[in-house]
């Protein structure tokens, strides 16, 4: 008989208390869901966000400083108020500008947060012309965002989100007044999508096409050009035309959400169209699993999770104003029952011609198709719109020397182009050239201070005043008569001969001046006059300083006035 102890049991871990509260810390974790607002400043998005976190629309008002990137959270509590279901985190850009989208993969990194998140684009019903340009460039950024870094991890968390989202939309079932029994399961015949349905958004992540301040639609006030009503007074108030426009709108919308298995929703400032999207937003945050995705690999299926947050309320395509589209219940048929004459298949085709043409953001503008879905909606829905101020015309000014060259022949036959003929002679001939410049260089100058001056200097009259006041003055105080001066036969005044008894010593006699072609000409005969002059001073000079040298020692002085002057001298 074997009498050996038994083996000792193995010894317990010695972080049994850490182990335990670990797993029941990791059940009753609270799981983190989040919504990315997109849309344009001004779209709405703060009265949205305030209405997913359950805040007062007063604390946060549109228009208010936006950061880089808004971020508010809330947590979401069952039915009854008691549990914490999970925790909201509100993400919000304030435009499509690069800077701010670049930052929102380093906060919601696909990989992690692609199966908890909702996308909410957010539309302006005061600008409708906008809504094709709009949607084309956030489902672009969307599609560029879920594919992330390209990673195995990452395209198995887009895959099993596709799986979930088309599982949602072929399960879709319109709520009834009667519950359906908790044991339900999701079905067992599955309908294929119908055309034109959930043939983008390879990611699968839940989209929301959200139109705000569609109370503005049906604004009868007079409009003048882009007001305060929804189609940028493209008609006066309501009519058959009005809604006739404003319902193929709601068609074209219908159309573009299908393709991306898209929910449609028009939202006002009244709390009961803000509730309703915040219900179906939740309701999109807590879609259970696929069918495949609840199975064991040995086969066993396992009992649905149930949706905390189920959606009841009814599509809604009549009211315009409270529009409300759920993913999974439209189809091409119910688009054209609303309005005859709309051809989905064509607004899809041109949907296409856009996507294909538009390589990336930066150049979505580049190119666009004569037949695309923007030309088609630009003829529906006219742009309203403020028009920027146009630039003034580019001034550019002439050269100066090519501005010269432009005047120069005309200017150089104006007669008063050269300044010296104020000078000129308006007596000689126009033939008469001038040389150097001056009275000197040419006879056809006449300067008659200069011959008045020197008349004066010699204290004879001046010319042409043989009758004024120094003609009535009478004779000289030495007897002689005063000179006169007489007139030339052509009109110029003659200098009269000064006596020599009167003229200085050495002095020029001033010989009468003549314009005739015999003599000398005026200016000539002032030129030898001032050189006469000069040469008489100079000699005059040096014989006064001989002349009236001091007297030796001894000499006496010859009698006159204290300078040594002789008495007498004139």
């Amino acid at each position: 008989m074997d009498t050996s102890r038994p083996s000792t049991p193995d010894a317990p871990p010695q972080d049994l208390w850490s182990s335990i509260l670990d797993s029941v810390s990791s059940t009753r974790s609270i799981p983190a869901k989040q919504v990315l607002l997109l849309g344009e400043p001004s779209a709405g998005k703060s009265t949205i966000a305030n209405a997913l976190l359950k805040k007062q629309t007063e604390d946060s008002k549109e228009g208010h400083k936006h950061f880089a990137l808004g971020y508010d959270w809330v947590d979401v509590r069952d039915d009854a108020d008691e549990d914490t279901i999970a925790r909201l985190s509100v993400y919000t850009v304030p435009s499509s500008a690069q800077s701010y989208l670049a930052l929102l993969p380093h906060f919601l990194p696909p990989r992690s947060s692609l199966q908890h998140s909702v996308v909410v684009i957010v539309l302006d019903w005061t600008r409708p012309w906008t809504f094709i340009e709009q949607l084309e460039l956030w489902f672009a950024w969307v599609e560029k965002w879920t594919m992330g870094d390209g990673s195995r991890e990452l395209e198995i968390a887009r895959e099993d989100s596709r799986e979930r989202l088309l599982s949602h939309l072929q399960h879709y079932s319109e709520p009834s007044a009667e519950p359906l029994p908790p044991t339900s399961t999701l079905g067992s015949t599955v309908l294929p999508l119908g055309q034109g349905t959930f043939t983008h958004n390879t990611s699968g992540v839940p989209i929301v096409v959200v139109c705000a301040k569609a109370d503005l639609i049906d604004d009868a006030a007079e409009l003048v050009g882009g007001g305060t009503s929804g189609m940028g007074g493209m008609v006066k108030g309501k009519g058959s035309e009005w809604e006739e426009r404003t319902d193929s709108v709601m068609q074209v919308l219908r159309t573009i959400c299908l393709k991306y298995g898209a929910a449609l929703f028009y939202t006002t400032p009244q709390p009961e169209t803000l509730a309703a999207l915040r219900q179906y937003t939740l309701h999109l945050l807590f879609v259970p699993l696929s069918q495949s995705s609840t199975t064991h690999s040995g086969g066993e299926a396992l009992v649905p999770i149930r949706n905390p947050f189920p959606f009841t309320q009814k599509p809604n395509t009549l009211d315009r104003d409270r529009i409300l589209v759920p993913a999974g219940w439209d189809s091409w048929g119910k688009i054209v029952v609303l309005r005859d004459g709309f051809d989905a298949k064509a607004w899809g085709e041109a949907w296409e011609r856009d996507i294909e043409n538009s390589e990336d953001l930066e150049n979505r503008q580049s190119q666009e198709s004569e037949s695309g879905a923007r030309r088609l909606f630009s003829a529906l829905v006219p742009d309203r719109g403020p028009k920027p101020t146009p630039l003034p015309p580019f001034n550019s000014p002439t050269p100066e020397q090519a501005f010269l060259a432009k005047h120069y022949d005309e200017n150089s036959k104006k007669p008063d182009r050269d300044p010296r003929g104020a000078f000129r002679n308006p007596v000689e001939g126009i033939a008469s050239t001038a040389g150097i410049v001056g009275p000197l260089g040419s006879s056809s100058f006449n300067l008659p201070n200069v011959e008045r001056a020197l008349v004066e200097m010699e204290g004879g009259a001046v010319p042409g005043s043989a009758t004024g006041a120094d003609a009535r003055k009478g004779p000289r105080r030495d007897g002689t008569a005063r000179p006169t001066n007489t007139l030339s036969a052509a009109g110029q005044s003659v200098s009269p001969t000064i006596p020599a008894s009167s003229r200085p010593t050495g002095a020029p006699s001033l010989a009468p001046s003549t314009s005739g072609s015999g003599g000398q000409s005026q200016h000539e005969v002032l030129h030898n006059f001032f050189q006469s002059l000069l040469t008489s001073r100079e000699r005059g000079g040096a014989a006064s300083t001989t002349s009236r040298s001091p007297p030796k020692e001894g000499e006496d002085a010859l009698p006159g006035d204290a300078n040594g002057a002789p008495s007498g001298a004139g």
